[in-house]
Formats: C-alpha cells, sequence, structure tokens
C-alpha cells in the first residue's frame, strides 16, 4: 500500500510539474504573441510588406489536424445556405479550377475535385495570401484602431488544407465592394497554379 502511495505522490509532484510548464509556455506564447502584433503594426505604419503567411496555431491548434476541422475533403460541392450562390472559376481553356460560393458576408473557395493545389506552389503565397489577402485584413485592422471599424466587421480568411493541398479557403466580412477583387485574383491565382501543375 505503501509503494502505491508513493506512486501516486510521484505522480501528484509530476503532473504539477506539467500543469506548471504548460502555464509558462502559455504566458510566454501570448507575450509572443502581443510583441509580433506589436512589430506588425510599427512596420504597416513604416510602410513595409507583413512577411508572416499565417499566424501560427496554438500549441493546442498544432495538435489538431485541419483537415479533420474542415470535414471530408471529398464532401458535395452545394450551397451551405439558401442565399449562397455558386460559381465556377474556370482557367482560359474552360477548364473549372473550383468552385465559389458566396453569400452575403462570406465566401468560400472550393478547388475542383480533380485538382490538388498544393500551397508551396506559387504565386499562391507571394501574391494571393501576402499582396491581396493580407493586405485586405492589415486594411481593416487599422480601420479597427482608428475606430472607423467594428472589430466583429474585420476581413479575416481561413486557408484549410490537408497536408499541404488546398481543400477549402473562406473569406469573411469582405464586403460587396472587394467581391470582384476577390474573383478575379483567387481565379488568376489557381489559374497560374494550374498552368504549373499541368508542366
Amino acid at each position: 500500500m505503501s509503494e502505491d502511495s508513493e506512486k501516486i505522490k510521484s505522480l501528484i509532484a509530476f503532473k504539477k510539474k506539467l500543469e506548471t510548464k504548460v502555464q509558462e509556455i502559455d504566458t510566454e506564447l501570448k507575450e509572443l504573441q502581443a510583441m509580433l502584433e506589436t512589430v506588425n503594426s510599427i512596420l504597416l505604419e513604416k510602410g513595409f510588406k507583413h512577411v508572416e503567411i499565417t499566424e501560427k496555431p496554438s500549441p493546442t491548434e498544432a495538435a489538431l489536424p485541419k483537415e479533420e476541422i474542415a470535414g471530408e475533403p471529398e464532401a458535395p460541392l452545394q450551397p451551405h445556405a439558401e442565399h449562397e450562390t455558386v460559381t465556377p472559376l474556370k482557367a482560359g481553356t474552360g477548364e473549372v479550377l473550383a468552385n465559389l460560393y458566396v453569400s452575403e458576408d462570406s465566401l468560400r473557395v472550393v478547388p475542383a475535385e480533380d485538382k490538388n493545389f498544393d500551397i508551396n506552389t506559387p504565386p499562391f503565397t507571394h501574391f494571393l495570401v501576402e499582396r491581396v489577402l493580407l493586405k485586405m485584413q492589415e486594411r481593416d485592422t487599422e480601420l479597427a484602431r482608428a475606430g472607423q471599424l467594428d472589430p466583429d466587421r474585420i476581413f479575416c480568411y481561413n486557408i484549410i488544407r490537408e497536408g499541404d493541398i488546398i481543400r477549402e479557403i473562406t473569406i469573411r466580412n469582405f464586403g460587396s465592394d472587394r467581391l470582384r477583387e476577390l474573383k478575379s485574383s483567387i481565379r488568376w491565382t489557381l489559374e497560374k497554379m494550374y498552368e504549373k501543375l499541368k508542366n
């Protein structure tokens, strides 16, 4: 019995150590995120380009596979809501690259089932993410800081992937004025990626 109680004591002590370490890492992560945000806002004020592709996930998020959060990659391409319109994005050859599902405040880009677009294929990161999506997000963040936009209405996006393969891009709070730019930028990017896939 005393051996068991010693083991339990050791386990409790180990558990406390783990909890302390997790708390320290969590605190450090929050401090680093705050510093990163400060650096980003300084760079934005100075007019430098943001080079970060997406924010690093927290340790909890990192443990979750993105493809499971997104649902099945082979999900049927049907509107999620009654008010969602579907527009195929086609290459110059007429080949369907993806379907664009647009509702009042969100849009989803779902690549065609036979297309495996890799996030590492140019110009996805350099053009679409850095020059289009991040720029829109940064503009809205600045407007929110200046009190000209409700923080809940800041442009945001999420790239859902399975490994490096893009399964869906979801965008919220884009506003009707940005829809045309987003459509053409996404279509152009996917067409260039598709050309590289064929070579």
